[in-house]
């Protein structure tokens, strides 16, 4: 099974983005601050609000296998990059009348969701130009 695709699309308009995934079209875009338009995330925007997302769904689909009371989940996310890495700060808000060890394995299941996954390993990036 062939994973994710999506295509990114620049036209005249500077630093607006279509993207689209066959299904699916948004715009990012960069802030005015730095010559976009703002209209829409920038891409590192984008890039946590994949792993905000991923999060989100995934503790719900398990507590929803469990049976557990989760009544929301709220993920903030914040990334700072330096010359040693980049670091991403998540922190998850669970809503609902869940004991301590719902909580403690909830978190755990959170830093298994795919996105948790891909981000946290090796990433390698082929780059070519297409014919």
């Amino acid at each position: 099974m062939a994973g994710p695709s999506v295509t990114a699309s620049i036209g005249s308009i500077d630093y607006q983005v279509r993207l689209e995934d066959g299904t699916h079209s948004w715009i990012a875009d960069e802030p005015a601050s730095i010559g976009g338009g703002d209209t829409g995330p920038e891409p590192a925007s984008l890039l946590l609000a994949s792993l905000g997302a991923c999060t989100s769904i995934t503790l719900k689909m398990y507590a929803k296998r469990k049976e557990w009371p989760l009544e929301g989940v709220h993920v903030e996310l914040s990334m700072k990059s330096t010359a040693e890495g980049t670091n991403i700060d998540r922190r998850i808000t669970l809503t609902g009348a869940l004991s301590g060890d719902q909580r403690e394995r909830l978190l755990q299941i959170a830093n298994a969701c795919p996105m948790h996954k891909v981000l946290s390993g090796a990433i390698h990036i082929e780059s070519g130009l297409a014919q």
